[in-house]
């Protein structure tokens, strides 16, 4: 099997490049170890960055979003039982967000990918990345218990921190920056409407908490939780109760409850790979960085890698010129280290720390007042949440 660019993964990353490709008349394969199924159902991001709504509409996936999306202009802060809410359009010249599931994107993607893209083979595990170093890399790949090879001019990696691509990098000049913390998030899906029409962000003396949602009709929430934690070891009573206290207001704000359909335990850590390519293998999403999911990063960050490689290899199909397939990894680097800063400014800024001193929490309490009380700072906030521009 011949190809211009070779796609490992068929995540939100991997769909739209293929997607972003097409439009540009290159040619990819998308090459995706799970069944369309799982990819369809499985549960991750959920906000979309105004770039990543601007993206997904130019290539023609925006219609069911702008259909069933909800639009946010803003979030809530909530600490020592206040409220404080963060006005994204009012402080960045107009900016949103738009709360709409990964499992939503991703079956649009692929609507359109079956409709008149190139080829989308599920269930074909990639084995190896072979020749980044030539003109011709290599995917070696499994489909319907056949070993077969994929022979590429690219090869972009948005197979995950698990999947080969990463592993086709020399340990020299690679290095890793990591972060692991000691707390992750018990998340449930509850079939109750959204107590609140806005995301709520809440610092509380027993941990962070998260109050989202899915549509008007499903909520999406989250507690801090030792990192170690069986999510089943929670009773819907006691995950209901905890979130109550520390969602708690001095005015008569009710969190809703309904019935609990999912549970699990979301680890949180940061993670960069340097660089981001390698010959003509490139990484993209979460085979190059992760972050917690505190900012709301992660689906967005691996937007930026794709569209930024879409458009230096159509730059290079205009032009001849390898100036931005060179630059690729810088350029996506300085976006994604402002957003590693981001998120970890958002996770310290509103978890508890396990061995946390009162100085410590004071000085949360502090920067958060400081948010509450300064436009610039504010700005900051918002700034960073609504998206850092792509390339």
């Amino acid at each position: 099997m011949r190809t211009t660019v070779g796609i490992i993964g068929a995540g939100p990353a991997g769909l739209l490049l293929a997607r972003l490709l097409h439009n540009a008349g290159i040619d990819s394969v998308v090459l995706e170890c799970r069944d369309r199924a799982y990819v369809e159902r499985r549960q991750r991001a959920g906000i979309l960055e105004q770039g990543t709504v601007d993206v997904l509409r130019a290539v023609g996936a925006g219609e069911r979003m702008d259909r069933e999306g909800l639009r946010h202009d803003g979030i809530e802060l909530r600490f020592a039982k206040q409220r404080h809410r963060v006005d994204f359009p009012a402080l960045t010249g107009g900016r949103s967000v738009m709360v709409y599931a990964q499992t939503e994107v991703c079956k649009d993607l692929i609507a359109l990918q079956a409709k008149d893209g190139g080829p989308l083979l599920f269930e074909a595990e990639a084995l190896a990345v072979e020749g980044a170093e030539t003109d011709h890399p290599r995917v070696r790949f499994r489909h319907e218990g056949v070993e077969d090879v994929l022979e590429c001019d690219y090869v972009v990696g948005c197979d995950g921190f698990w999947g080969v691509a990463r592993q086709a990098f020399p340990a020299e000049p690679s290095r890793t920056f990591e972060r692991t913390y000691p707390f992750g998030w018990l998340g449930i899906l509850a079939d109750v409407a959204p107590s609140h029409d806005e995301l709520v962000y809440a610092r509380h003396d027993r941990g962070f908490a998260l109050l989202s949602m899915r549509s008007p009709s499903v909520s999406r929430l989250y507690l801090q939780v030792p990192a170690d934690t069986d999510a089943e070891s929670w009773s819907d009573e006691e995950i209901w109760t905890e979130l109550e206290r520390r969602f708690e207001t001095d005015d008569d704000w009710v969190l809703n409850r309904g019935p609990i359909t999912q549970k699990s335990v979301t680890p949180m850590r940061s993670y960069v790979h340097e660089p981001m390519r390698h010959g003509r293998l490139f990484l993209a999403g979460d085979a190059a960085h992760i972050v917690p999911p505190t900012g709301a990063k992660g689906l967005n960050l691996a937007v930026g890698d794709v569209v930024t490689f879409a458009r230096a290899l159509a730059h290079r199909t205009r032009t001849g010129s390898d100036e931005l397939l060179d630059t690729y990894s810088a350029t996506c680097l300085r976006r994604v280290w402002q957003a590693e800063r981001f998120s970890y400014d958002m996770t310290t800024l509103l978890h508890r720390a396990p061995d946390a001193t009162p100085f410590e929490e004071r000085l949360q309490l502090a920067r958060l007042e400081r948010i509450a009380s300064s436009r610039a700072a504010e700005t900051d906030l918002a700034e960073a949440y609504t998206g850092f521009p792509i390339g």
